[in-house]
Order: C-alpha cells, then sequence, then structure tokens
C-alpha cells in the first residue's frame, strides 16, 4: 500500500526524507488508541450509509487481529508505514477486502485521527499518574500522622529557624503535591474532548455523528471548531507545563532529603533501594534516586520549552511542526510516573532520626517565644519592642558564651523587669511547637487538621 497522499506525487521521497517524515517508530505507541478509534469511526459511518452493517463488522473483525498482532508483538511495519494511521489502515487492507478497508478513511484526515489518538493516550496516561500521585500522597500522610511526635529543626535562609514537627516537614511538601494533583485533574478534564470528525480542518462532509464517537470513545465531550482541533496541541503543552511544576515540587522535596539525609544532618537514613555506593570509596551512600530526581526536573522544563517554542509561531490549522510534540509528550509521562514512583519509594523506606533531630534543635530558635510571652503578658508589650528586648538576651547569651536556656532567671530580669519567673518556661521546645495552635500550624492540632484536609482532596478518607 502507497502513502494515503500518493496520488499527486509521481517522484519517490529521497530517503532521509521519508526517515526525516516519518513519525511510526516514536507513534507506534498509540496503535490502540488509532484502532479503537478507527473502529468508532467506522460504527458511526453505518449511520451515514457509507458502510453497511456487513462491511462494518469486517473492518472491526480485521482490526481485531490487528490489534492482536501489535500485542503479541507480531505486526511488521513497511517501508512505506509513514506513521501508526498508515500502518494500522494497511495492514487492514491486507487482511480484509481492499475495497472495504479503503472506505474507512472517507471524510476522515489524519488530522483529526492524530489530534484524537493523542488525546486518548495522554488522558488514559494522565488517570494512571493521577493514581500513583495520591499513592505517594497517601504515604506521605500516613508517614505524618505516625510520627507526628517527631520535633526537628525548621529552617528559612537554611539558617536554623523555630523547631517544629517532622510531621508537618513532610506536610508542607504534600500540600504542594495535593494542588498538583487538584491541577492534574483539571488538565485531564481539558484532554478528554473528542476532535474526531474534524476532518483536515473544515470538518465532516458526511454528516457524521460525532457526540456518538466522543461517548464510544470515553470523551466527556466534543472540540467545537475544526480548525482549532485539528492545529490544536494547547493540551500537550499543557501537560507539560503542568509535568514542569511538579517536577519542581519533587525537586524541592528531593533537595530537602538530600540535605537531611547528609552526615552533617542525619536527620534521616535512605533505604539501600534508594542509595547508590562510591567505586572509590567504600563508606559512601549516595542520595543517587533523590539527585536524579531533582536532574530530571530541568529535562521536563527543557520538554515544556522545546514544544512551547515549536508551536508558538505556526498558522492556523495542522502544520508537520506539531509532530514535534509527540516524542516529549511520550518522554513527559515516562519520567513523570517513573519519578513518583521513586518518590513514594524513597519515602515509604526512608528511617527518620528523631535523636539527631532533637539534638539539633537549639536554644536560639526560641528567642521569638520569649518576644510572645512578653506579647502575652500582663504588660502587653508591643511586639516590635519585644523582638528588640529579646534581640538582647540572645545578645547575652553569646556574650557569656551559653546557651540562651542557661541564663538565670536574675539575667533575664536584668534584661527587663517585665519577665516573670514563669518565663522559664519558654525553653520548651514542645511547649513551642503547641504554641502554634492557630490553623495551618505546626501545633499537633493543627497538624492532624491538614492530615484531614489531604485525606478529603485524596477522596475516602485517603484509602
Amino acid at each position: 500500500m502507497a502513502q494515503l497522499w500518493g496520488g499527486r506525487f509521481t517522484d519517490g521521497p529521497d530517503p532521509l526524507m521519508q526517515k526525516y517524515n516519518d513519525s511510526l517508530p516514536f507513534d507506534k505507541v498509540l496503535w490502540r488508541q488509532d484502532i479503537a478509534g478507527s473502529i468508532a469511526y467506522a460504527r458511526a459511518n453505518i449511520k451515514t450509509g457509507i458502510l453497511t452493517e456487513q462491511e462494518f463488522a469486517e473492518i472491526e473483525k480485521g482490526f481485531v487481529l490487528v490489534a492482536k498482532e501489535w500485542e503479541e508483538g507480531r505486526f511488521e511495519a513497511k517501508a512505506t508505514d509513514e506513521d501508526i494511521h498508515t500502518a494500522n489502515e494497511r495492514r487492514l487492507s491486507e487482511i480484509i477486502d481492499k475495497q472495504i478497508a479503503f472506505k474507512l478513511h472517507t471524510g476522515r484526515s489524519r488530522n483529526d485521527q492524530v489530534a484524537t489518538d493523542l488525546r486518548m493516550w495522554l488522558r488514559d496516561e494522565l488517570r494512571v499518574l493521577e493514581t500513583q500521585l495520591a499513592d505517594f500522597l497517601k504515604t506521605t500522610v500516613s508517614r505524618a500522622e505516625k510520627e507526628i511526635d517527631i520535633i526537628m529543626p525548621g529552617y528559612t535562609h537554611l539558617q536554623k529557624a523555630q523547631p517544629v514537627r517532622w510531621s508537618h516537614w513532610m506536610l508542607s511538601h504534600a500540600f504542594a503535591f495535593a494542588q498538583d494533583l487538584e491541577r492534574l485533574r483539571e488538565v485531564r478534564s481539558r484532554v478528554n474532548r473528542c476532535p474526531m470528525g474534524c476532518g483536515a480542518l473544515s470538518g465532516n462532509a458526511f454528516g457524521i455523528d460525532r457526540d456518538s464517537i466522543a461517548k464510544e470513545l470515553g470523551f466527556d465531550g466534543i472540540t467545537y471548531n475544526s480548525m482549532n482541533s485539528v492545529g490544536d496541541r494547547d493540551f500537550i503543552l499543557e501537560a507539560l507545563q503542568w509535568g514542569s511544576m511538579f517536577m519542581t515540587h519533587i525537586s524541592r522535596w528531593a533537595e530537602d532529603l538530600i540535605i537531611y539525609s547528609s552526615l552533617e544532618f542525619g536527620y534521616v537514613r535512605l533505604s539501600d533501594a534508594y542509595s547508590t555506593g562510591s567505586s572509590l570509596m567504600p563508606q559512601k551512600k549516595n542520595a543517587d534516586s533523590l539527585e536524579l530526581l531533582r536532574g530530571k526536573s530541568g529535562r521536563v522544563f527543557g520538554l515544556m520549552c522545546g514544544v512551547n517554542m515549536s508551536i508558538k509561531g505556526l498558522p492556523t490549522t495542522y502544520n508537520k511542526d506539531l509532530q514535534e510534540s509527540v516524542e516529549p509528550m511520550l518522554s513527559l509521562l515516562t519520567t513523570l510516573t517513573d519519578s513518583t514512583l521513586i518518590a513514594t519509594g524513597v519515602i515509604s523506606t526512608l528511617t527518620p532520626n528523631p535523636t539527631a533531630m532533637l539534638t539539633a534543635l537549639t536554644p536560639d530558635m526560641l528567642a521569638t517565644e520569649l518576644a510572645d510571652y512578653l506579647v502575652r503578658s500582663p504588660y502587653r508589650v508591643p511586639f516590635r519592642e519585644a523582638h528588640h528586648i529579646s534581640g538582647r538576651v540572645v545578645a547575652l547569651a553569646e556574650k557569656e558564651g551559653i546557651g540562651m536556656d542557661k541564663l538565670g532567671f536574675k539575667q533575664l530580669k536584668g534584661v527587663d523587669e517585665r519577665f516573670k519567673e514563669d518565663v522559664m518556661e519558654c525553653w520548651d521546645y514542645e511547649r513551642a511547637v503547641e504554641m502554634k495552635s492557630a490553623k495551618g500550624g505546626t501545633g499537633k492540632e493543627g497538624v492532624k487538621e491538614q492530615i484531614e484536609v489531604l485525606r478529603r482532596i485524596l477522596g475516602a478518607d485517603g484509602e
């Protein structure tokens, strides 16, 4: 079978041009969607009178055999199979009566065909990714609930700031990923619109029932402008943009754990399953899983930029440049699914070190507690003044060369008369954590509420 467009041309293509043009090496992954779309299109053409019931049955039977060849790895591509659409239609014409097979493409273009295949494939893969991301979140939430009593240093500017719960740190990332999950669901809803029946650019001339095709293929509805439908790859670009944001969050999460798993911090120990060693230094245990997650965020961002540049200046409707969106889409989903599974493995198997976290807490991290104490006192000291007084206590401790908690009450009283003996209660990390009782804070009840919020986002209590 010659190229679908071959009637206009008398000379064959340059071999390099043919290789440059062919997309079958990568778009063959769409074989299942392409066959399903062709069957749905053929079924709809019974009502248009293009096909009889018997002819449709022959086409459907033929495609079942083609699908079996793909499933079993027996499909043999030919030199003229420039894409998955050509390959499947060519093989169909070898299995059933050619005259029936040749009716299949009536009123259809590869322009609406590939747009449909891509949307179906991406929709299905995003569903898988949504499940994997939800599992990652469930694992994180479960750990946060079980390990809620562990307290660690919280950081700003990578400097020790205030004590927080280990669970609060985990949930700080979980909420970013939960927003990613919500956005992913929105992206998938926009992907799941059916372009089949739009033809090359102007629509279908045989009154095809596009709604019935969309319903059969599991779409939420149809796309409404034929010109936009065949030239649109915004759904791929949006998936790439989503992936860029998600991998940015993965990268930041990984960076924290890389730091926390270092010998200098020692807050967590990674499982051997997600670590590697050194070819020279036997003692090394490297967080390569996390470093690769951090690195692959750059790959995804590059894919997004590439597709954006490919489509930004295209004239209306289909142009061959759009073929350049397929490989980035395939690479994106491979990277995202692998990364999500690796991240789930890391968080489910790492071991926290509560002792190291507690040891890393320092009294100066409670300086704000002194200021808050004065604000709460009967004197109702304005916070800006209380902040200045607390700073003087910090300076005194530094001058004496001791921790703030080692200062005696008389020394604190010497800084400000409004300190009372109960100020010594401020040197309690658990108390400092629990004082952050407003919604969203690191107090235990606030953390528990965050867990419940995340479970509602996940649905069914996160189970």
